[in-house]
C-alpha cells in the first residue's frame, strides 16, 4: 500500500439479518447510507492510527473496490475512515469515534 492508503477485507455477504427488535430482513433490501465494518489487511507506510488487524468503519459507496488473488478487498484513504475498533490496550478505550 502506499501514502495513506488501507486495504481492508470486505465483509462476506450476510444475506439475511435481523433487527433488534427480531424483525427478519431479507437479504435484497437495501439500506442507504449504513456504514458498513471490516477487518484491516494492511496499511501505507504513512498511516498513523491503524495498524493490519484493527476493525475500521467505512462508508461502502464511497470506496474502490479490488480483488486480489481471488478475495475482494476496498481501499480507502484513512482519513475516510470514521472510527476504528482496535484490541492495542496502550491507546485507551480501543474504539475511536
Amino acid at each position: 500500500m502506499l501514502n495513506d492508503r488501507v486495504l481492508v477485507r470486505v465483509p462476506a455477504a450476510e444475506g439475511e439479518r435481523r433487527s433488534r427488535a427480531g424483525i427478519l430482513i431479507p437479504a435484497t433490501a437495501s439500506v442507504a447510507h449504513r456504514l458498513s465494518w471490516a477487518e484491516v489487511a494492511a496499511v501505507g507506510p504513512n498511516v498513523r492510527s491503524i495498524r493490519a488487524g484493527d476493525r475500521v468503519l467505512f462508508n461502502p459507496e464511497e470506496c474502490f473496490e479490488v480483488e486480489v488473488q481471488g478475495e475482494d478487498y476496498v481501499i480507502l484513504r484513512e482519513r475516510d475512515i470514521p472510527a476504528v475498533a482496535s484490541e492495542r490496550l496502550e491507546d485507551g478505550t480501543g474504539l475511536y469515534l
